[in-house]
């Protein structure tokens, strides 16, 4: 073979999966799906690129630059999608205006988003995720935090916390440190990023003080289960925020009830990276995993921006991501499996058919020449050997 050898890799960000690891990414996804299922939602499949103003409205923190975008031959600009729950609000608006409300929908599928490659983070990933249509409110709200838990837990994931934050109360603390608009989206990246001392300098530049310094720094802080909530209505009950945390305590409340404290914390420096979200958002952790395993919340305005002005909230969460914490291809093994061998190939044929059922591999051997032969190709895959006389 020649040419440049250089043409034979894949491009950064994205890579080949081996068969241990697409079985097992194949069965998680199949999984998760029919898990969703048995909590009434009903799966969907959209585009993998659409134009690119379906995605305008809640692109990362406003910027397109993570959007794959190509031109088709009208000149249209296309995208590969980067998310799936703008797709499904346009899906929402066009195709399903007419059905009642709420709508359950759920989804496994690829997205691309031109990000920096790293551990945990890929340009090319799968997603597997629900957004319930329609429900407004605290029992809603409830509800996808439930299933995201429940979700987890599926997956196979037992040592994991979920952080719970309000948006809400988060742009009203922002809003009444009475900062320009380019000083707050400059916070707002820092509390996003976790960049404590970065905060510290913003602080220290923008010269906040008193409250409004507690009340941010509270934001990138504050952690933890009721007493997190009763120190936030401590120091936020004066800002536009008080409403939305009171919320947030009904929706912590509920949760706790339901058995799920142990894997819940409060956080209110989670913002989530697109600009749709407007109430209760969340992020699934991990430890040893350096990015959220899942995340998602309430973004009541984004299909009011495909003409069908609704509440809606959702979560996602990244397969190979979870796959990672499990450690990679775990369960993946080919499970009970026969290889069928003999010398007559339509008696050999006719075995394996009796053989094959869902969720048993079995192989056709037509190159040993006798049992013993057989019975080492079996054994070199961990297979049973089924002769044929």
């Amino acid at each position: 073979m020649t040419g440049n050898w250089n043409n034979l890799q894949v491009p950064a960000g994205v890579r080949d999966l081996l068969p241990a690891e697409a079985a097992a990414l194949r069965k998680l996804e199949q999984e998760l799906v029919a898990f969703f299922q048995s909590w009434g939602y009903q799966e969907v499949l959209t585009p993998t690129f659409e134009f690119v103003e379906t995605f305008q409205a809640g692109s990362p923190a406003g910027d397109e630059g993570s959007l794959y975008k190509f031109i088709d031959r009208q000149g249209r600009v296309l995208t590969l999608r980067p998310e799936m729950t703008a797709p499904i609000a346009r899906l929402v608006a066009t195709s399903l205006r007419r059905e009642a409300l709420p709508l359950r929908l759920c989804y496994s599928a690829r997205v691309f988003r031109y990000e920096e490659p790293q551990a945990g983070r890929l340009r090319e990933f799968h997603q597997a995720g629900v957004e319930l249509i329609g429900a407004g409110g605290e029992a809603a709200d409830g509800e996808i935090i439930a299933l995201a838990v429940e979700t987890l837990l599926q997956a196979g994931l037992q040592d994991f916390r979920l952080g719970i934050g309000q948006v809400a109360v988060t742009k009203g603390v922002l809003q009444d440190l009475g900062l320009p608009q380019e000083a707050v989206a400059r916070i707002k990246v820092a509390l996003a990023g976790k960049d404590l001392v970065g905060l510290e300098r913003l602080v220290n530049e923008y010269n906040l003080a008193g409250s409004k310094r507690r009340q941010l720094e509270l934001l990138a802080t504050l952690h933890g289960g009721r007493e997190a909530l009763e120190e936030a209505r401590a120091n936020f009950i004066q800002t536009g925020a008080a409403a939305a945390l009171a919320g947030l305590e009904r929706v912590w409340q509920a949760l706790t009830a339901y058995g799920l404290e142990k894997w819940l914390f409060i956080d209110l420096g989670i913002l989530r990276d697109f600009d749709y979200y407007t109430g209760i958002v969340f992020e699934g952790y991990v430890p040893g995993l350096g990015v959220p395993v899942c995340g998602g919340g309430r973004y009541d305005g984004l299909l009011g921006q495909f003409g069908y002005p609704c509440p809606a909230t959702g979560f996602a969460l990244g397969l190979e991501r979870v796959l990672m914490a499990r450690g990679e291809g775990q369960g993946a093994g080919q499970g009970e499996g026969y290889l069928v061998a003999g010398q007559d190939l339509a008696a050999v044929l006719r075995r394996a058919r009796e053989l094959r059922r869902p969720g048993v591999m079995v192989i056709i051997d037509g190159q040993s020449q006798n049992r013993q032969e057989a019975a080492a190709r079996a054994a070199a895959r961990g297979l049973a050997l089924v002769w044929v006389d």
